[in-house]
């Protein structure tokens, strides 16, 4: 019984252990330039099918920096790339017509690109931020909502993390994505929750 409770304890005081690491707040984090966690990272995206589901692709092994200084959060500048190839949903012979020229075009078009042009804070810990998202060669401006979510040391690497989540909206047949419009919504919401970590020399 006394081994068991110490197993129960151990297990739950890891994530207590690693929520307590969350310890500074968004006026307090170090400026300087981060780099996008790829292991602790997804890009998400969902469409309505036929009006009855949502249907959902992620893109996993994002690669990114964030150069950030809370007392000039307008000069914020982010970057994230990630590879199409590896696209991710649940059907794997979805996945391969996804990845195809019908779609994506992986073999031409090898990444998804985000790139800020504006910062503005929102909130205490929300901030809505413009960019450039290219898919498939093709450039449209996206304003996304991001949140603060925490920051502190990595519980594990001791690294100052910060983490955030973002969503926004885009039409998907403007990137040249529009196949099965309207059977499959054009409306694509976008997901983003992204661990950043403080770059060292």
């Amino acid at each position: 019984m006394k081994f068991a409770l110490l197993v129960v304890a151990a297990f739950t005081a890891a994530p207590l252990a690693a929520l307590a690491e969350a310890t500074l707040e968004p006026d307090q984090i170090p400026a300087g330039t981060y780099v996008i966690d790829s292991k602790e990272t997804q890009l998400r995206y969902a469409t309505l099918h036929m009006g009855f589901t949502q249907f959902w692709g992620v893109f996993p092994d994002a690669k990114g920096t964030l150069t950030i200084d809370p007392k000039n959060l307008g000069a914020t500048r982010l970057e994230v790339k990630a590879p199409v190839s590896h696209l991710e949903t649940t059907n794997r012979e979805l996945n391969g017509e996804l990845l195809s020229d019908e779609f994506f075009s992986e073999a031409k078009f090898s990444s998804i690109r985000f790139v800020s042009t504006s910062v503005t804070r929102t909130g205490p810990r929300t901030a809505k931020v413009a960019g450039d998202l290219t898919i498939r060669g093709v450039t449209k401006p996206v304003v996304l909502d991001a949140t603060f979510i925490g920051a502190g040391p990595n519980a594990f690497s001791k690294v100052t993390t910060l983490g955030f989540s973002a969503h926004g909206m885009v039409k998907r047949s403007d990137f040249g994505l529009g196949k099965y419009v309207p059977i499959v919504s054009d409306e694509t919401e976008i997901s983003i929750s992204a661990a950043f970590e403080l770059k060292t020399e």
